[in-house]
This record gives C-alpha cells, structure tokens and sequence, in this order.
C-alpha cells in the first residue's frame, strides 16, 4: 500500500509536464499568427474608414481608380474617364500614396 501512495504521488508533476508543450505551442501561435493578423485587420479597417473622395485606391482584383463616391457599403471607383464602378467597401486593398 505503500508503493501505490509514492507512485501516484509522482504521477502527478508528470501529467503536469505532459501539458507543457501543448501550452507552448499555442503561445507561439498565438504570438506569431494570431496576433500579427489581428493587426493587419486592425490596421486595414482604419485605413478603410478614412477613406474619401478623391483617394487614389487598389482594388483586391488589382483594379486601379478614384474614390467619387462613399456610401456605407460600396464606394464609387473611377477606373478610366467617365467609367465608373461600384466596389464593396472589403474589396478596397490598399490606398496609392501619390
């Protein structure tokens, strides 16, 4: 009887330790996937909201044009002279810094 108290007393720390390298790998995906991503998303939902009129932006499809219209959902994008698209507001990647 004994024997069986030392046993499941040394049992425990080593189920403890069995948990570590599950703990560690969720921190570096925390750290290094999760986290970058939410900033990015951050970062672009910002850069979404001061958008105007006039703004020179990048389309998701690479379609290069000026905002002429806001709307809550959509922007107005002008591509070429007197040609103008809708584009959902999540298809605008990235505003032309010119």
């Amino acid at each position: 009887m004994i024997d069986f108290a030392y046993a499941a007393d040394a049992a425990a720390p080593n189920a403890l330790m069995q948990f570590a390298p599950l703990v560690v790998i969720l921190l570096i995906f925390y750290f290094l996937i999760m986290r970058p991503q939410q900033k990015k998303f951050k970062a672009h939902q910002q850069m979404l909201s001061e958008l105007k009129k006039g703004d020179k932006v990048i389309t998701s499809s690479g379609i290069a044009g000026k905002i002429t219209k806001i709307g809550d959902r959509f922007f107005g994008v002008e591509i070429a002279p007197n040609v103008e698209v809708e584009v959902e507001r999540s298809a605008v990647s990235n505003k032309v810094e010119a």
